[in-house]
């Protein structure tokens, strides 16, 4: 971890582009039960009994089944609302409150675990299922109704469920505010750019539980080290930023749990911002 230790040192004495930026995957609510959706043990490769993600995962499906996709979000919902943050969860927090503006939270994940854990600087680039949206010419993102919430996987919507899913200003279908597979980022709901700039000024990017199987991920990896920051790939498993950081100077794999790694990442840091002072 000497190496480790070195690039934390180096950056935290940077004047600019001197960001920690962690980006967070399905990987780090694991230990919360939340199944992933690509490791060896996911839902993308196992799927559920009555769904995989390739099925019900698309805006095409919604516009054809929108009870159906709402019935399993709202089970997926129920499963989110019942799990706590984890150890890893926590320490972002803690590192948050350590490094102050300094840091920034990137999460790919939709379970509202960070912001339960405490983290605030939070850029959700999956969106989120706090929230809602019409499906489609509205497209304002509001709180989801009160009465909608978590149900059984074969529980059916209520009549009231259903009259509240729909816009009051249109009358189409409310969606869940989350990026579905056929979908694009954008900035609205995917702080697309926002993410980038923040890739742009970071000074070590650290990849925490995700595969990269998604454009945008890679391309803020991408983006740090094109603007000269430090890549550091914390997963277990060989992933598609594998291929990106092969070679590269200014990248570091470690393959540990986020839980092993991210105390010691902690430590570090207090270490060598007491160094600075």
């Amino acid at each position: 971890m000497d190496k480790l230790n070195n690039i934390i040192e180096e950056v935290l004495l940077k004047e600019k582009r001197n960001k920690f930026t962690f980006l967070t995957g399905a990987g780090i609510s694991a230990d919360s039960g939340i199944p992933t959706y690509r490791g060896s043990d996911g839902i993308w490769v196992k799927g559920t009994k009555f769904h995989k993600p390739e099925e019900f995962g698309t805006y095409k499906y919604f516009t054809e089944h929108q009870e159906e996709v709402w019935q399993y979000t709202l089970f997926r919902k129920k499963m989110i609302e019942s799990a706590k943050p984890n150890k890893s969860h926590k320490i972002l927090a803690d590192l948050e409150k350590i490094l102050n503006d300094r840091f920034h939270l990137i999460t790919q994940n939709i379970d509202n675990l960070h912001r339960r854990a405490g983290n605030e600087n939070i850029y959700e680039i999956h969106g989120n299922y706090r929230e809602v949206k019409c499906s489609k010419i509205c497209n304002k993102i509001i709180p989801i109704p009160n009465n909608i919430t978590g149900k059984d996987i074969k529980e059916e919507l209520r009549k009231d469920e259903i009259n509240a899913l729909k816009c009051t200003e249109c009358g189409n279908w409310l969606r869940p505010n989350i990026l579905w597979f056929d979908e694009y980022y954008n900035e609205k709901t995917n702080k697309r750019f926002s993410s980038l700039k923040i890739a742009k000024n970071s000074g070590i990017l650290f990849i925490v539980g995700t595969s990269g199987a998604t454009n945008l991920p890679l391309e803020i990896a991408r983006t740090t080290l094109k603007y000269g920051g430090y890549v550091i790939d914390l997963n277990i498993e060989d992933n598609h930023f594998t291929e990106l950081l092969k070679n590269k100077k200014r990248a570091l794999i470690v393959r540990e749990r986020s839980s092993e790694i991210l105390p010691i990442i902690k430590e570090q840091i207090e270490k060598n911002l007491k160094k600075t002072i």
